[in-house]
């Protein structure tokens, strides 16, 4: 873009930052509109135009001479400054610049040898190539279309690094029934770096749990990765689980399950428990303690009973005649049971 062009174009709103932005301002917004606009990211015709304009902004603003030089044009242009005639037809005296040019020239208004610049007109206006040259180069030597890199159209793009977000990781850990039911915390390593980290309550073998930011490092400043843990269940001869439930098996006797019966036994913690079974029951009901199950804040799961009638592997004779009157004292159960298989 052409200096003698600078007039028209308002880079700080172009950029969206103020007058006073820091070059670090600057720098910061360019990046975000370059990665919102780049053609690469964006392919419409108006994403095309805007990164060319954020480009030429970019490309001004972000050096100093000539951003001065580009500050002090503006302000020429829009009134912020005086001129008075001079002697001589056609010609402009420059003392009226010595405001915004005096610092850049060691002087008020005074060329290098003392004597006052003048600007030769066109038609009665000044003529702005001449203005520009002051500054230490010709009109239309400015910025390209897309930036500062010359040999690439992306150039000024290009020296704004993307940040990069890391890649995940995939691990692998054992817990115990037992863990896997009570939650635990477990020391783990990832890219040479120890941690410990929580696996909450009620994991199930073959889950993974998600621990963000725990994978590969981002880049540029881009966010870690994730570290996605596989959960290995050990199983328990006891007990399994089923969603919040604990469930177990609660052996009984035939006795027990004709009559009902309170039945105690031991929880997954030692801790001794009692089960109420009603009368008639049969292998595979279920009775429960509620709350005794798997701790969650949604609500705790419960402790199932799962009956199973046990009868002494070598029955006496007393025991088989007993069992026999029973079968006759049930009347016709027998008989409904074998039209059921």
């Amino acid at each position: 873009m052409a200096e003698n062009e600078w007039l028209s174009k308002d880079f700080y709103k172009v950029l969206g930052v103020s007058k006073e932005a820091t070059d670090d301002e600057i720098t910061k917004a360019y990046r975000k509109l370059a990665r919102k606009y780049h053609p690469d990211l964006n392919k419409t015709k108006e994403a095309e135009e805007k990164f060319k304009d954020i480009s030429e902004a970019y490309d001004v603003l972000n050096n100093k001479e000539s951003r001065q030089k580009y500050d002090a044009i503006r302000q020429f242009g829009m009134g912020g400054a005086r001129f008075a005639g001079g002697s001589g037809a056609g010609g402009f005296d420059a003392s009226g610049f010595s405001d915004i040019f005096g610092s850049m020239f060691g002087g008020t208004g005074m060329g290098g040898n003392g004597s006052r610049i003048r600007f030769q007109t066109n038609g009665g206006n000044p003529n702005l190539n001449d203005i520009f040259s002051m500054f230490g180069g010709a009109a239309g030597q400015g910025a390209g279309a897309y930036g500062a890199g010359a040999g690439s159209p992306y150039g000024a793009y290009e020296q704004a690094v993307q940040p990069e977000d890391g890649e995940d990781r995939n691990s692998k850990i054992n817990l115990t029934f037992r863990q896997a039911v009570k939650g635990a915390t477990v020391s783990l390593s990832a890219g040479g770096k120890k941690f410990k980290t929580h696996i909450p309550a009620g994991v199930k073998d073959g889950q993974k749990i998600r621990l963000a930011g725990k994978g590969k490092p981002g880049r540029n400043g881009g966010k870690n990765g994730d570290l996605y843990l596989q959960i290995s269940v050990a199983e328990d001869p006891k007990f399994t689980m089923r969603k919040r439930d604990i469930i177990m098996a609660l052996l009984i006797t035939v006795g027990q399950a004709v009559a009902g019966a309170k039945v105690s036994a031991k929880d997954i913690d030692g801790n001794e428990v009692t089960f109420k079974v009603p009368a008639g029951s049969s292998s595979g009901t279920e009775v429960r303690l509620s709350g005794k199950g798997v701790a969650n804040p949604r609500g705790d799961g419960d402790l199932i009973g799962r009956v199973e009638i046990r009868i002494p592997d070598r029955p006496g004779l007393a025991v088989k005649r007993a069992a026999k009157e029973f079968d006759k004292a049930c009347g016709d159960f027998a008989d409904e049971l074998a039209k059921e298989r």
